[in-house]
């Protein structure tokens, strides 16, 4: 990638971008959960070659990503079904793949999706990846060091084992060992200052267990070494399914927020671009048909937005 003209302006903001990384989305090792049938492959059959590559958008690309034959994406690629690891272990799919795929296809480009940790990937923007797509929840730490293009919406929301059998209650939860994937909103500030709020009222406080992979805390849950987990809802909804009956949600969707494609905070001239490319797909129909081949159109937006309000 050609960075010497940004390099500079970007290490001014690493060490700030990598701590806010950690206060929001995304994100499991890519073993099954036991009892979940195995991904078949099927989900991986999007076809870039589908959407048409616009000439007049190209045209405003920066000088830099022009001359470039792909689009290098940081993903953190255990987040299914925004984005995991097909059944190779190798190759990303899911609903936020096929979206940098559509994107970069209509830029006359190739997506290459980097399988990468979730709080490494907003600091490397602008020099190791052109784009963050990852489940990022838009939020307004994160808003002053990078810029966002809104795409989807999702909130928060929990799940025990199926029939409940100690009685979780979304008001009981203090002493209780709950699952969090590391680095999400649903570890912090959610159930951190759940946990702070059992401590101030005398009662013990939440069991935290954070794991690096969500799949992870999923497997942990359906075995029953903890008692509740948190994660976006898209997720939470997906480990139903693939669970085969083993869990159910836990009250219902809370704190839905925008999540967004992140782009270098210097780099303004590609965030406009990328905002244009997102409403051409959303009015197109090619994002719709993304977000219902997943499962996931309540989460669609009417129109992408740049660095929209945060909240």
């Amino acid at each position: 990638m050609q960075i010497s003209s940004r390099l500079t302006v970007r290490l001014a903001t690493v060490a700030a971008v990598a701590a806010l990384a950690l206060t929001g989305c995304t994100t499991a090792s890519q073993d099954t959960p036991s009892g979940a049938p195995a991904n078949t492959g099927a989900d991986a059959s999007f076809d870039p070659a589908t959407v048409a590559k616009d000439d007049a958008l190209i045209a405003m690309l920066p000088a830099a990503l022009k001359s470039k034959t792909t689009i290098d994406v940081g993903s953190d690629t255990s987040y299914e079904p925004a984005e995991f690891l097909d059944k190779d272990g190798q190759t990303p799919i899911g609903y936020d793949v096929d979206l940098a795929k559509a994107i970069a296809a209509t830029l006359g480009k190739k997506a290459d999706v980097h399988t990468a940790d979730f709080s490494s990937i907003l600091p490397k923007l602008g020099t190791v990846y052109d784009l963050g797509i990852s489940s990022f929840t838009i939020n307004p730490e994160r808003s002053k060091a990078v810029n966002f293009v809104s795409y989807f919406n999702a909130g928060v929301l929990w799940a025990v084992q199926k029939g409940n059998p100690k009685g979780i209650t979304m008001d009981n939860l203090c002493g209780k060992k709950v699952g969090v994937q590391t680095g999400t909103v649903e570890e912090d500030p959610d159930v951190k200052d759940r946990s702070a709020a059992c401590v101030k009222a005398g009662k013990p406080a939440i069991t935290v267990v954070s794991l690096k992979n969500q799949t992870d805390v999923t497997t942990r849950l359906v075995g029953g070494t903890i008692d509740a987990m948190s994660a976006d809802s898209p997720i939470i909804k997906n480990a139903l399914a693939k669970t085969n009956g083993q869990l159910q949600t836990l009250g219902e969707v809370y704190d839905s927020a925008q999540q967004g494609i992140a782009i270098a905070k210097s780099d303004t001239v590609f965030a406009g671009v990328i905002e244009k490319v997102m409403n051409k797909l959303i009015t197109d129909g090619t994002y719709t048909k993304i977000l219902t081949k997943w499962n996931n159109t309540e989460g669609a937006l009417p129109k992408a937005v740049l660095n929209p309000t945060a909240g």
